[in-house]
């Protein structure tokens, strides 16, 4: 079993049909000071597998500042079936709603550990203080 992508987003759903919809893909966020917490983020892991990977696989997820200390980790099992039919390749989507907790200014990871073993990394890159400003000409539209 390999990740085939991590990443945030704002939002992710499976349709009726199984397809796994991403809104709002990020990798940087701005803060104007901390501690904060980003809330209400989404984590999308596709894991793509084989036949031989059924069976219950224990899935951690370790949260790290840019300094290297965990700022929160949870560990979940992920049950995977047999894929009927003659399917080489299984799909399996995760979408987990987190609160980010952010202390510092720097480049956080998202850590994708399976079956004890560091299988992803995404990067967060995390900017603070006041936003840049840019100063709008006359007559045009700022957004």
């Amino acid at each position: 079993m390999h990740v085939s992508f991590a990443l945030f987003a704002d939002a992710a759903n499976l349709s009726q049909e199984g397809k796994l919809n991403v809104l709002g893909v990020f990798d940087a966020v701005h803060v104007g000071q901390f501690p904060a917490l980003h809330p209400r983020a989404t984590f999308v892991v596709r894991l793509k597998g084989r036949p031989s990977d059924a069976g219950t696989h224990p899935m951690t997820l370790r949260w790290m500042n840019p300094r290297g200390n965990e700022l929160w980790s949870s560990t979940a099992e992920l049950a995977i079936a047999a894929n009927p039919g003659q399917t080489e390749d299984m799909d399996m989507p995760v979408i987990i709603q987190i609160d980010l907790p952010l202390d510092v200014v720097g480049n956080y990871s998202m850590y994708v550990e399976i079956d004890g073993v560091r299988t992803a990394e995404s990067v967060l890159h995390v900017r603070g203080g006041a936003p840049p400003t840019v100063p709008a000409a006359v007559g045009q539209m700022v957004s």
